[in-house]
């Protein structure tokens, strides 16, 4: 059974995708610190390369998109083709409409399109192109020229639709109103560039949640739990026929379907495999690297044998790496060496079939004499790591939990404690980073739950711990400090 949990606090926002247990997509973001990508910008054109179809445009952050002929946030790998592609008209000091393709990462700005498009559950809107799609998850012939024929009645002369799997088991009255609202959507973001003055943002995309929902609607998720009121009753209407449940439950959401163990290891470096063996994955600037090793695993019958099934359980893991860390950019992996090429092609095989279950387009290449494979994976919106990892002060280049990250799991184990201990005071010792991140965050007693919302919770610093250390106690500490404050009741 799939289920999509979504936690909300008023810091962070947290969506997983679970099947049978297994967390197999994830995405956080910051509430206050919302990814761009989808945003439409009313922009001006500051230099256009002419040999790349190519031009910087101000929208108003702190460095210019970059606008690019070929961008577009149509996904090839779900339709048998793409729009047309069209030629960058735009000269220098230009005022047009651009949409957010990519987030800024490093020091490079965003990447633009100008080819709008604005997405719903069942259909996508493509306001300045004529195209008509429909995702290769329709299998059935007829369904698929059945709703070619429907979207192309209800567009808009200039207008296409790409048509989304869920649609498949669609009703009509719910596609025919989804395509109305799209158009609205559509004349009102029209309107709204052209009152609006200079470089601003004309049309926000929406959260996590409202991407989460869209994004896996149609994956036969059975089970949508949220762990506020107000959050499920904002999403309910949106989701067709899906029942979303209120989790009221006393844990955190994460920890009650058993995910938080999952999320906290996407951290790790190291990734074993059901049969002792395992990958590494290693971050760098370029690109990401992932090794294969036998591990524990010696096998049963040969060398050659060994190292065959040691690649292939790798080539799954891998691929359920790349999704559920949210891996993009270049990917180089490094099997261990075989000498049958038939070994090397079922491989290579094994990892094209295990991608197919990704969302995001990958383009893999064959696999060189040293075992090593490249592999492309789809760039839109940060990585995970770019929020549960931080570079390590220490260690120059390396990486470590980050402190939010390092919150979360206090907020896990505090809860636990408050659970086993029924005393009405609880102290919680944390270094000063730690201390001042909770500060940040603006941690409320309701945010954990249930009864736990009544009890007293006083958080202090200590200032010899180390970042990650902690002390959570139902025995006041002596003297108190004089920096210790009391987490509210309050929302």
């Amino acid at each position: 059974m799939k289920q999509l949990l979504l936690d909300y606090t008023p810091y962070c926002t947290r969506a997983a995708l679970v099947e049978d247990g297994e967390l197999i997509e994830f995405s956080i973001e910051k509430t206050a610190v919302r990814g761009i990508v989808g945003n439409i910008y009313k922009g001006k054109v500051e230099n256009v390369l002419s040999g790349m179809e190519a031009a910087f445009v101000n929208i108003g952050l702190e460095r210019n998109g970059f606008l690019y002929v070929g961008e577009t946030l149509v996904d090839s790998k779900g339709l048998g083709a793409l729009p047309p592609k069209k030629k960058l008209n735009v000269s220098p000091g230009d005022v047009i409409m651009c949409q957010v393709v990519k987030d800024q990462f490093g020091q490079k700005g965003a990447r633009l399109t100008t080819d709008i498009t604005l997405p719903g559950y069942y259909l996508v809107l493509l306001p300045t192109s004529s195209f008509i799609g429909v995702s290769r998850k329709v299998v059935c012939q007829t369904r698929r020229e059945y709703l070619e024929q429907l979207v192309t009645s209800l567009c808009p002369e200039g207008m296409g639709f790409i048509v989304r799997s869920a649609a498949e088991k669609a009703k009509d009255e719910d596609i025919i109103a989804e395509a109305k609202d799209l158009i609205a959507l559509w004349e009102q973001v029209r309107e709204d560039f052209k009152k609006s003055k200079g470089k601003s943002l004309i049309f926000e995309e929406g959260d996590l949640f409202d991407r989460a929902l869209r994004d896996t609607f149609g994956e036969d998720v059975e089970r949508i739990v949220v762990n506020d009121e107000d959050i499920a009753k904002s999403l309910k209407g949106k989701v067709g026929d899906a029942v979303i449940e209120v989790y009221k439950g006393e844990r955190n959401i994460m920890a009650h379907f058993n995910v938080s163990e999952q999320i906290n290891r996407i951290c790790d470096r190291r990734v074993y495999l059901e049969n002792g063996a395992y990958i590494v994955i290693d971050k760098t600037e370029a690109l990401t690297v992932i090794d294969v090793n036998t591990g524990k695993f010696a096998g049963t019958k040969d060398l050659e044998d060994t190292v065959y099934k040691t690649n292939i359980a790798a080539a799954v893991c891998i691929a359920k790496q790349l999704r559920l860390r949210n891996i993009s950019g270049i990917v180089v992996i490094d099997f261990i060496d075989m000498q049958n090429e038939e070994h090397q092609a079922q491989v290579i095989e094994t990892l094209k079939d295990a991608l197919k279950n990704d969302r995001l387009k990958t383009s893999t290449i064959g696999m060189t004499p040293l075992g090593l494979v490249e592999l492309t994976r789809k760039k839109t919106r940060l990585q995970n790591d770019e929020y549960l990892l931080q570079n390590c002060n220490h260690c120059h280049g390396g990486y470590t939990i980050s402190n939010l990250q390092v919150v979360f799991m206090l907020r896990d184990e505090l809860i636990d404690f408050l659970l086993s201990h029924k005393g009405e005071n609880v102290y919680v010792g944390v270094s000063q980073v730690i201390y001042d991140t909770i500060l940040e965050c603006g941690i409320t007693a309701k945010h954990l739950g249930g009864k736990l919302a009544k009890r007293n919770i006083f958080v202090y610093k200590v200032e010899h711990f180390p970042r990650q250390k902690h002390v959570i106690s139902d025995v006041a500490p002596e003297p108190l400090p004089a920096n210790m404050f009391q987490i509210l009741n309050g929302d």
